[in-house]
């Protein structure tokens, strides 16, 4: 898990949490063929591109494209390289040319990327390369003008594209610190250092993948127990990483999404306690919010055992 613990924590508030990234810190994870992200990011931009790859009228993301394919080739050469034109993502046998997709690897890969227009297999390449999903945030303006993402959490890309980062985040419950930063934070993780921060969640769904229109609304189970709930639970974290475009006053925003059942993730009674109190402290909005009203009190009894045993 990428996922660092330490940013479960009480009071819980929805903040943007930016930590400096330690020198020499990987910002990508490449994917390998049978990887699960590789796999749900695989059927979304088979069946869902127009959902997933997204670009803003006028807005040219060649320079961030171009850096971000620089970027994964620097810091994972045995998984992706450059070559002239071609990009070449070395773990799944396939590459692209100029808009041409060549290679070997797996059938449904390539198939996947001949069925994308020409100027989106580049992107849908390092797409599927890396476990993250990526946005380009502009700094001056704070809008979101290009978005590759497969892996959202409750929300639809197609609503965000081109809005402003208040825009953006308009829906998240106790969104007053995030809305008020946006215009710095904007300005801060474009300039010339690299920044990281975590989120997560506990949810009912088991996919990685949650866009709100194939994701199910069935609610937690009324009658289960605390342990069945909790069975049934899965820990969500997103490790989020900003590598920045001083040159274009871009920074491209990148999600690594890991999925655990609950128990798998809870394993220790230091995690047990630090999760219970998070929950504990949520307010009713944010419970609402992520989908734990319902499962508060069982979530609690749970951790709770699992604290003390």
């Amino acid at each position: 898990m990428s996922f660092d613990f330490a940013a479960v924590s009480a009071p819980f508030r929805m903040q943007p949490g930016l930590r400096r990234l330690a020198a020499g810190a990987h910002q990508l994870t490449p994917n390998r063929p049978g990887d699960r992200a590789l796999d749900e990011k695989l059927a979304v931009l088979t069946s869902h591109a127009h959902q997933a790859l997204l670009c803003a009228p006028a807005f040219d993301a060649g320079p961030a494209l171009q850096a971000l394919a620089t970027h994964a080739a620097a810091e994972h050469p045995a998984a992706f390289a450059i070559d002239g034109a071609r990009w070449q993502a070395r773990h799944l046998g396939w590459s692209v040319e100029t808009g041409d997709v060549l290679g070997d690897g797996p059938a449904d890969i390539g198939a996947c990327l001949r069925a994308l227009p020409d100027h989106w297999r580049g992107s849908a390449l390092l797409a599927l390369a890396f476990v993250e999903d990526y946005a380009v945030i502009d700094g001056a303006t704070a809008r979101i003008p290009w978005l590759a993402v497969c892996l959202p959490s409750h929300w639809a890309p197609e609503e965000k594209i081109g809005r402003h980062f208040a825009q953006v985040h308009a829906p998240v419950a106790d969104n007053q610190v995030l809305i008020a930063a946006g215009d710095h934070l904007a300005r801060l993780v474009s300039g010339v250092e690299r920044w990281e921060r975590f989120v997560w969640t506990v949810t009912r769904h088991p996919n990685m993948s949650q866009h709100p229109q194939r994701c199910s609304d069935a609610p937690w189970p009324p009658d289960a127990s605390a342990d069945e709930l909790a069975a049934r639970a899965h820990f969500r974290t997103e490790r989020q990483t900003f590598i920045p475009l001083p040159d274009h006053d871009q920074a491209i925003f990148t999600i690594h999404v890991d999925m655990q059942p609950l128990a798998a993730a809870i394993t220790d009674a230091v995690r047990a306690q630090r999760l219970h109190d998070a929950i504990a402290s949520m307010s009713p909005a944010v419970l609402e919010y992520r989908g734990l009203t319902d499962a508060r009190d069982r979530l609690l009894a749970w951790l709770a055992q699992r604290a003390h045993s």
